[in-house]
């Protein structure tokens, strides 16, 4: 679909006389996720021009775009036929691309419910670091035998090729939707979830902080009706729907009142993490008052700094929990965004590395040294 855009030629064109020069490359698209992962190096590789939706068949609930295809204008398409990217993407700041959602592969407040990025990936087309277009999937669910690269690629950061464009899996836009908070504290909300998520509820996402929790029901309108009747029995506050939108919205990219907060403690030298770790967690050891998402699952704090012993401390927490540490955001990365991996799975990360990008072209060092 993408072999006759000039763009292409001249991503390839840029590749191949990388290659040659033993020089690498800064895969970008709108730059909103420069912060995440390692610091980026290398010279900028601009995918803003390889741009479109190739194709969209709302009946088969499928869309293929090009990597520079701005995320609203993707979502725009969707709405007009009532359908969504139901993983709820991040924005963070205007002008992200459909690349950098997949290389990202980061999702919103509904992940724990509805799946990851990379559970929606049906196929995608690559550029390898020898300047090979490769192609991988397709555009139905089962289409995978062996080893499914195409949903390899969320969360690569770049590090194994250009994500050239993408096949994803598209849902309707869900009929009904309520928002009811709760006054509890950390450990009631937590435990809480935990019972619901045993129930056939209509659950679709959740916040916990400031000993409030925030639960979002969306489905059929006679299961949301009946489980809103419920939760409201049990004291939750039905939501005004004009505040709504805007409050998932504001989490979704990190524009709330905790993430405005986490930003300036950035800004003044501290430092945002993450904690993924199983929904059945109990409350964790961490500084300030955390913000928890998706039922317990992925679990905010900020720190002063971003020293090796926060990071340790951080890390052993999530650990014996069952999960991992993140360091999100911040200027001081010298302690390493990303948990190190067992020897295992840093070999095999450092395989592929080698097999898609031999020479190192790709955003060298974005996930872990030399990867």
């Amino acid at each position: 679909m993408i072999d006759d855009v000039p763009a292409l030629a001249r991503l390839i064109d840029r590749v191949r006389a990388a290659q040659q020069a033993g020089t690498s490359l800064c895969i970008r698209g709108g730059g909103t996720k420069d912060f995440y992962g390692e610091a980026p190096a290398g010279e900028w590789l601009s995918t803003t021009e390889l741009a479109g939706i190739s194709s969209y068949q709302p009946s088969e609930l499928v869309v293929t775009a090009r990597c520079g295809t701005p995320l609203a204008e993707l979502e725009a398409a969707l709405a007009e036929k009532g359908q969504c990217l139901s993983f709820d993407p991040p924005h963070f700041a205007e002008g992200g691309t459909v690349g950098g959602m997949v290389a990202a592969g980061l999702s919103g407040p509904a992940r724990a419910t509805v799946g990851a990025v990379r559970d929606y990936i049906l196929g995608a087309t690559l550029l390898s670091g020898q300047g090979e277009v490769l192609s991988f999937g397709g555009q139905v669910i089962k289409n995978v035998a062996g080893y499914d690269v195409s949903r390899l690629l969320a969360g690569s950061l770049g590090t194994l090729g250009v994500i050239l464009e993408v096949s994803i899996k598209v849902l309707p836009v869900a009929p009904a939707s309520v928002t009811l908070r709760f006054e509890m504290t950390q450990a009631a909300a937590l435990a809480q979830l935990h019972q619901w998520g045993g129930l056939p509820l209509p659950l679709n996402a959740s916040a916990i902080w400031n000993d409030q929790l925030v639960v979002r029901l969306s489905g059929a309108v006679a299961a949301v009706q009946a489980a809103s009747a419920k939760f409201q029995a049990l004291g939750g506050e039905v939501l005004e729907p004009a505040l709504v939108d805007m409050f998932w919205q504001d989490l979704r990219d990190h524009r709330d009142e905790f993430f405005t907060a986490a930003q300036a403690a950035v800004d003044a030298g501290g430092a945002l993490w993450r904690l993924s770790v199983p929904q059945t967690a109990a409350v964790l050891d961490l500084p300030g008052v955390p913000l928890i998402e998706w039922a317990g699952g992925q679990r905010w704090c900020v720190t002063p700094g971003a020293d090796t012993d926060t990071a340790t401390r951080l890390r052993d927490i999530a650990k014996r929990a069952g999960g991992h540490a993140t360091l999100f955001r911040s200027a001081d990365k010298s302690a390493g965004v990303f948990a190190p991996l067992a020897s295992p799975l840093d070999r095999i990360h450092r395989e592929l590395k080698r097999s898609f990008d031999p020479h190192g072209v790709f955003n060298p060092g974005r996930l872990y040294p030399g990867c």
